[in-house]
């Protein structure tokens, strides 16, 4: 009788550690199963920017920008939100004198409101959409510095260097990228384009229809590697820096131009 006790006390021991085992698997499977789908709904809540090539179009985006340089294309593709000076906003003199200038330039340009982003911006933008009878495909937003300083080599060499070249005037001149906030690729340092001191051509259209491309011309395109060339050494009479096709692979399909203030009146041409 004590042995047929003994058994059935055994048996019952061995069924409530069966139970609490599997009371603590389940619990521990909804634990996990409660995590897995809490994650995922976390994460479901932060959608993919890329911010490296919308920087134009984010014009209050905070942080600076590592992902640099941005395609120059994507860049115009995705246009500022630009806001109107406002009438009660005062300039200091030397701003007033450089409008006089664009003007006497031709320039026609169109003043913005300050733009400031963290360690970017400009105090008193011109958001310039012809040089003459040159048309800037997309308006290009600037520094009047960098618009005057841009309108002069357009107007004296750039004009003239085609009418050598093609016989035929310029019609528009195809930007990339003006202002837009990021930094040198590879550098912590802040790039001209996040000072409105730069821009970045991409073609130059003709009036006779030719459509001249900046991307390095082929081994015989003597006449389009004759311009280009003019357009690079011309260039560095007037920006502190050229850099274009042949400096690097960044700069494979445009020419950039900046007025960075160097030590000495340095100036970088490649």
């Amino acid at each position: 009788m004590a042995g047929i006790f003994r058994a059935a006390l055994v048996a019952a021991r061995r069924s409530r550690r069966a139970r609490t085992t599997a009371g603590g698997l389940a619990s521990l499977l909804a634990v996990a199963t409660i995590s897995a789908c809490t994650t995922g709904d976390v994460f479901s809540l932060q959608p993919a920017v890329d911010v490296g090539s919308q920087t134009a179009a984010v014009p209050r985006y905070s942080g600076m920008q590592t992902l640099v340089p941005s395609n120059p294309y994507m860049t115009a593709a995705y246009p500022r939100m630009d806001e109107p000076m406002a009438p009660t906003e005062q300039m200091p003199a030397s701003e007033v004198d450089c409008r006089q200038e664009l003007k006497r330039l031709g320039v026609v340009y169109t003043d913005l409101a300050p733009i400031h982003e963290g360690q970017c911006g400009i105090d008193y933008p011109v958001k310039v959409s012809a040089i003459g009878s040159v048309e800037m495909k997309p308006a290009a937003t600037v520094t009047c510095d960098m618009a005057a300083t841009f309108a002069g080599w357009t107007r004296n060499e750039l004009v003239p260097s085609a009418r050598w070249r093609y016989f035929s005037g310029v019609r528009t001149i195809h930007q990339g990228s003006s202002y837009s906030c990021r930094n040198i690729a590879g550098e912590g340092v802040l790039s001209e384009h996040g000072k409105g001191n730069a821009l970045d051509v991409m073609s130059i259209e003709l009036n006779n229809g030719d459509d001249i491309d900046v991307r390095k011309p082929g081994l015989f395109a003597f006449r389009t590697r004759g311009f280009l060339n003019n357009v690079r050494a011309d260039g560095c009479q007037y920006f502190t820096t050229v850099l274009g096709p042949g400096y690097n692979y960044d700069h494979r399909n445009h020419f950039h131009f900046d007025i960075k203030n160097r030590k000495n009146g340095y100036r970088a041409c490649r």
